[in-house]
């Protein structure tokens, strides 16, 4: 597994972009070999610091590329050598998107591929990058799905960790899909009565623009009509802090009139399609559920569950915004995923993928863990978080409401700081 690495200089911190080549999976059922790429930032007087290695939320998006560096980053390179890895099919780690896929056969082929991409495979490129950096244990940071690399990571190569800290990702260790996506409709529903408290006209205008595109077409810039259920899924800006002055923003004037009819404005429909669209991280909506998926397969959780909440309904009395769910027809209607359909489709049948965490390595865990649950999350149900903190041995829990889910975000300085004083006390 050779590492090539290319260094720079910028603004007081040597940038060295490590690629190390590791097997495409690990069984050897899948030949083949595959990229992953690192970018460490080393601040100029700190080059014997230890190592922090940073796992990005997800599933599917790589790593931060820091324009300035801020927040939990510049509080982390005070004390560390920092790592922004890029998890394997993101980034300038081997992507997976509709241009690669389809190039490795068949819809079961990649199918196949898929379940090479989950949270076990990254930890274990994790590890090979580990030791080719020099074999010292080190430090980990998790931001939501991040997190739940983390749990794996404590679960199967804890003697690669010298302490992790973890934000708005502690998963739950044994629950279901169906469990999940549950508890994240109840939350759902919570914040769509918090936004239209906020923005009373808001919820009769996105009602509006709903019953418009049940009854007219209208395309968005990359040629695909807009169903009104597509659209309800633009309340995945919900689980965020900004989210709800974001969405108010799109939706604070869709309307125009043209030669006499009713239709979208065309800056509506470039915001709305930008938000939509999963052509940057189309694996974010193929393995989505999949992180999930511990022996049963997944069969479209979200999908199926949603009938349980009469509030999600298409008719409902009351309009609302589904959150961060993935749903077999996104498959259908956006470009950017109708060519992996298919694998999308098998994958979602998939029994047997194997348990991603060890509950009983976890319970005589030794690594000093800290982590930062939000009591409102809108993604990583707070009971599960909860109930994982408590099997994990001597996890310590910085319990909060003063964030949503992108709290690291927002706050990481003083978040990043809190959880190095928490895990060290």
């Amino acid at each position: 597994m050779p590492l090539t690495t290319e260094s720079h200089h910028v603004d007081g911190h040597d940038v060295h972009e490590h690629v190390v080549t590791v097997p495409l999976d690990r069984t050897g059922a899948v030949p083949g070999t595959i990229e992953v790429f690192a970018r460490e930032y080393v601040r100029t007087g700190r080059e014997g610091a230890p190592r922090l290695v940073f796992f990005q939320g997800g599933p599917g998006h790589p790593a931060p590329r820091p324009d300035v560096v801020g927040g939990w980053l510049q509080r982390a390179l005070s004390e560390y050598r920092v790592v922004l890895l890029d998890q394997r099919g993101t980034g300038r780690s081997t992507p997976l998107d509709r241009q690669s896929l389809p190039g490795v056969g068949d819809a079961a082929a990649q199918a196949e591929l898929l379940t090479h991409f989950r949270a076990d495979a990254i930890v274990a490129d994790a590890e090979a990058l580990r030791r080719e950096l020099g074999d010292e244990p080190w430090s980990a940071l998790g931001q939501s799905y991040g997190g739940f690399c983390l749990t794996t990571y404590l679960s199967q190569a804890p003697q690669g960790l010298r302490e992790v800290f973890i934000t708005a990702g502690l998963p739950g260790l044994t629950t279901s899909a169906e469990d999940v996506y549950r508890a994240t409709y109840a939350q759902t529903a919570l914040r769509n009565e918090e936004f239209s408290a906020r923005y009373p006209r808001d919820a009769a205008t996105a009602q509006a623009v709903a019953d418009h595109l049940d009854g007219e077409e209208e395309l968005l810039p990359t040629g695909e009509r807009l169903s009104s259920r597509r659209f309800r899924t633009l309340g995945a800006a919900l689980g965020q802090a900004s989210g709800f002055d974001a969405l108010h923003f799109v939706l604070e004037d869709p309307f125009t009139t043209v030669r006499g009819t009713r239709r979208l404005r065309e800056r509506f429909l470039l915001e709305a399609g930008r938000r939509l669209s999963f052509a940057a991280d189309p694996l974010y909506a193929l393995v989505h559920e999949s992180i999930y998926a511990q022996g049963a397969a997944t069969r479209w959780a979200a999908h199926r569950v949603r009938d349980e909440f009469a509030g999600f309904a298409l008719d409902a009395p009351r309009f609302a915004f589904t959150g961060e769910h993935v749903y077999p027809w996104q498959f259908e209607e956006d470009p950017a995923l109708v060519p992996l359909r298919g694998a999308a489709e098998l994958l979602a049948a998939r029994e047997g993928l194997p348990a991603l965490y060890d509950p009983e390595v976890l319970a005589e865990n030794t690594v000093p863990v800290a982590a930062a649950v939000y009591v409102d999350d809108m993604f990583v149900p707070y009971a599960s978080s909860r109930a994982t903190a408590r099997a994990v041995r001597g996890l310590r829990t910085f319990v909060t409401n003063e964030y949503q889910h992108d709290g690291l975000r927002l706050d990481g300085e003083r978040l990043f700081g809190l959880l190095v004083d928490l895990v060290r006390r």
